[in-house]
């Protein structure tokens, strides 16, 4: 983050925010949380019985059953997986790339950090054979890898890796010896659910993974910062979850009464927030599609998106028309992207990537308008692509990569 350090744009104080709704908080959530702020005493540490039988039952939905002693709260996924590795300790071996905020937990505790690459077809979990030449390779230099953080439904890539590929994945780590963290913050908005196969790798190995969801990334807005994990059923499991405990209490890191009752509100999933997060997914489904064909169209590259409100996309095929500009890294192009589209558009440094490669993560949130209102509005429409706001924006995206396609073609040589 070389330029970035300078401007006073760092990679922590200054990293990309998680892609967010930016639509107006549903009348539940506001009274929930108007309601426990009223309250003359805070929530428990580590979350109340109400919060932990609400996380039960909302795994339990999912194929996931656990007893809430078995499931933990805190203030967002941040401090809970800063709280999990260092009652873990070790090294750390991270995808690459992952989101950005998962590498500076491991760095403050002084952890070694080991990025590995990810298959061809997908992010968010290592290719395994890379997983294991790193752990091996670790090791050899005297590192103790003792963690793994994946992702089933993936920040940055909008991906979800084949069942078979994360089997893979879950299997290597566990013949290592390695504890997986299963962020499934975005688990819950598959853009085709019925044909997208979503399979976490606690259903693989139920003694060797945690999980952990953030619930502002699908449920709640980012002023109430709630997320939940759960531990496996076994005595290791049972002594992680009281590590990480005492990590979240000398921390002081317990929820907020009123994020606590949004929270327990939103995992119940009354009709009001299922219907919500169905035209929510609904809408920056059909956008990052869109969004997709125009990157694709001016001759870059990105995966389908199949999850989150987000895309990857490579400019590495534009790289002569972006050099003519002044664009060489990552760094680069997030600016200059950023200043053409009016919207944070960080490059692939930011989540591990290497500088050198022309990566962005494009999320699709500023591209349904930039109020609540007009975001609303756009969730509303009977057609969310006919929205004037998603028009607008989309047509600015496509002008910006339709003139660096043009740039390109220019510079091509004569056959």
């Amino acid at each position: 983050m070389r330029r970035a350090g300078a401007e006073g744009r760092g990679p922590v104080r200054f990293g990309p925010p998680s892609p967010e709704q930016g639509l107006p908080v549903l009348a539940g959530l506001a009274s929930s949380a108007a309601s426990a702020a009223a309250r003359p005493y805070g929530e428990p540490l580590g979350g109340g019985p109400g919060l932990l039988d609400a996380a039960s039952v909302y795994w339990g939905r999912r194929g996931l059953a656990v007893e809430h002693d078995h499931v933990v709260a805190a203030p967002g996924a941040p401090p809970l997986l800063l709280a999990l590795t260092a009652a873990l300790g070790g090294d750390v071996l991270l995808p690459r790339p992952c989101p950005a905020w998962w590498a500076p937990q491991a760095r403050l505790l002084g952890h070694g950090v080991y990025h590995v690459p990810t298959p061809a077809e997908c992010g968010g979990v290592p290719d395994p054979y890379a997983l294991l030449e790193t752990v091996r390779r670790v090791r050899a230099e005297g590192g103790r890898p003792r963690l793994l953080v994946l992702s089933v439904a993936d920040d940055p890539t909008a991906t979800v890796p084949p069942p078979e590929v994360l089997h893979e994945a879950v299997e290597a780590a566990a013949g290592e010896g390695l504890h997986v963290v299963s962020d499934e913050t975005w688990r819950d908005t598959l853009h085709r659910p019925h044909d997208t196969v979503m399979v976490g790798p606690a259903e693989m190995d139920h003694e060797r993974v945690t999980v952990v969801c953030d619930l502002a990334g699908p449920f709640l807005p980012p002023a109430l910062p709630a997320a939940v994990a759960r531990f496996p059923d076994t005595p290791l499991g049972a002594a992680l979850r009281a590590r990480t405990l005492d990590v979240l209490t000398a921390l002081g890191a317990g929820l907020a009464a009123p994020a606590a009752a949004a929270a327990t509100y939103a995992l119940g999933e009354p009709d009001e927030i299922t219907g919500r997060l169905t035209a929510a997914v609904r809408l920056h489904a059909r956008v990052a599609e869109a969004a997709q064909h125009a990157v694709v169209a001016a001759g870059a590259l990105a995966r389908p998106p199949r999850a989150g409100r987000h895309l990857y996309a490579d400019l590495g095929p534009l790289r002569p028309a972006l050099a003519a500009r002044g664009v060489g890294d990552a760094q680069d192009l997030e600016d200059f992207l950023g200043a053409r589209l009016g919207m944070p558009t960080p490059g692939g440094h930011r989540f591990g990537d290497d500088i050198a490669a022309l990566r962005v993560r494009l999320s699709t949130g500023p591209l349904l308008g930039t109020t609540p209102e007009e975001r609303l509005a756009s969730l509303d429409a009977p057609e969310p692509l006919e929205s004037p706001y998603v028009v607008r924006a989309l047509d600015l995206l496509g002008s910006v990569f339709a003139d660096l396609r043009a740039e390109a073609r220019r510079m091509e040589p004569p056959r």
